[in-house]
């Protein structure tokens, strides 16, 4: 019998039923010393989270990820869509990392660090908690008729689970707008933005249905980081396991009894007391091995150390280790293949910083005006018209910018005059005119080298093609 439960359990997953509906999760409130652990870390991100989008290092954003204006502030500096290579190769990075860690200790991010768990866990079950009550009275208070009491739960639970959606929802849009032009929203009125205010209702929609009805599923069925495990781990991955060695032994589990010699009946230290069980925010049986639903999240070893206390038995049935430390008895060591990844990782590290350390504050972009040829001018001077972007990726003020060309003996003139601004993380943009004597150019197609300067400061430099007559050298 244990055998086929077994077996039906791996054939499916925890939250769904032998019919095929959906098995509603009522996990029981975890205690304990990791529990805490997590609580810090989760009201640290939380208020990192929540206070990033209002934060301003000189004058930008601490982040933001505008992409609508393909503009994006990380740690206060500000990228453009030139600098995108930049982006792409930090979220490359962050994959990386993500994977490098899941290789070496499972899914540690999901129960730790994923956005996800933490507003359902930190938040919206804690709200539930101290709404509805526990894991019984919960599931009494579904269970019984709508009467005063539930409708008064089950509306005010509703209804905050509402606010703090919105909350979250304004506080993404934030990060995609920007909190200067969000707090302008918000004073102008929501009339004055009704489209705004429409995609903002639309996210706490979303938002409501996942941490409201969805839950759990999200991490189960949505999210792809979970079926990434299957291919990421191995026996030598550190996960939140159960000893089946302790637990089992030769005469299995078994309910505690007192003044029962445990040892001599043979009889595991796992006391089938299901807590691990009750308190596992995907309904899952930790002692049926790793699973793509756990997270991680170490509520089953709070819940299992608290018993074993209960019982005098040691600690630890269920903790972080690997297969073969439980097998074998064999202490965790860095792989080939972690060795692979954090190589793949250094490099990826390596290459960023020095993207970083060579991106330049000024970005010049010098392009010929489409269909335009060379223009014959006095003095056997040939003149051509370009366009020009001038990017500002600083805070510093730009007052003095002019351009100077160096490869050839010629002029720049501007329609701008002879000088120009660009302003702080900003940009200016217009046509300016190149001449060069015929005598200088050496083809009908010749390369050539342009300076920037903000009055004697060298803040760039671009290259472009000058067309000129064929040349009878």
């Amino acid at each position: 019998m244990e055998k086929e439960e077994h077996e039906r359990f791996r054939d499916s997953i925890g939250t769904v039923t032998p019919e095929g509906k959906r098995s509603w999760v009522y996990p029981k409130k975890p205690d304990g010393r990791l529990y805490k652990y997590r609580q810090w870390v989760s009201y640290f991100l939380l208020a990192i989270l929540f206070t990033a989008p209002f934060l301003k290092i000189n004058g930008n954003q601490f982040l933001m990820f505008n992409v609508l204006e393909r503009r994006f502030n990380i740690f206060g500096t500000i990228f453009w869509p030139q600098d995108f290579y930049l982006f792409v190769l930090m979220m490359l990075i962050g994959v990386v990392f993500v994977v490098l860690f899941t290789v070496a200790f499972g899914r540690i991010f999901c129960g730790w660090i994923c956005p996800q768990t933490i507003f359902m866990e930190m938040v919206f079950r804690r709200i539930e908690y101290w709404i509805e009550g526990d894991r019984g009275k919960q599931i009494r208070l579904d269970k019984q008729q709508w009467n005063a009491e539930k409708i008064r739960k089950k509306t005010t639970k509703w209804f905050v689970f509402f606010l703090i959606s919105f909350l979250i929802a304004n506080v993404f849009l934030a990060y995609l707008i920007g909190s200067d032009r969000l707090l302008l929203y918000i004073e102008e009125g929501p009339q004055a933005h009704l489209s705004t205010l429409i995609s903002l209702l639309l996210f706490t929609g979303v938002f409501y249905f996942v941490f409201a009805w969805f839950r759990e599923q999200v991490c189960i069925i949505a999210c792809p980081y979970g079926r990434l495990q299957g291919v990421l781990l191995d026996n030598k991955s550190i996960v939140v396991a159960y000893d089946h060695k302790r637990g089992e032994k030769e005469a299995g589990r078994a309910k505690f009894r007192k003044n029962e010699d445990r040892e001599a009946s043979g009889k595991g230290d796992c006391i089938d007391c299901f807590q691990c069980v009750q308190v596992c925010p995907t309904g899952i049986d930790i002692r049926n091995g790793t699973q793509l639903e756990c997270v991680n999240c170490t509520a089953c070893i709070d819940a299992c150390n608290h018993m074993m206390d209960a019982v005098d038995l040691p600690q630890g049935l269920i903790r972080y280790a690997s297969e073969e430390n439980i097998e074998k008895q064999k202490k965790f060591r860095f792989t080939p293949r972690i060795k692979g990844y954090a190589a793949v990782l250094f490099i990826l590290v390596t290459v960023l910083s020095g993207m970083l350390f060579l991106r330049s504050d000024v970005e010049a972009n010098i392009l010929r005006l489409p269909g335009q040829l060379y223009e014959h001018k006095d003095g056997n001077i040939i003149s051509n018209v370009y366009t020009f972007k001038l990017i500002n990726k600083t805070s510093v003020d730009y007052d003095n910018v002019k351009f100077e060309i160096k490869s050839h003996p010629g002029t720049i003139h501007t329609v701008k005059g002879k000088s120009m601004r660009i302003p702080p993380n900003g940009m200016a943009e217009g046509t300016l005119f190149v001449e060069i004597n015929q005598a200088a150019l050496e083809n009908e197609k010749d390369k050539i080298v342009i300076e920037v300067y903000n009055g004697e400061q060298l803040i760039e430099t671009t290259g472009t093609t000058f067309l000129g007559p064929r040349s009878y050298h």
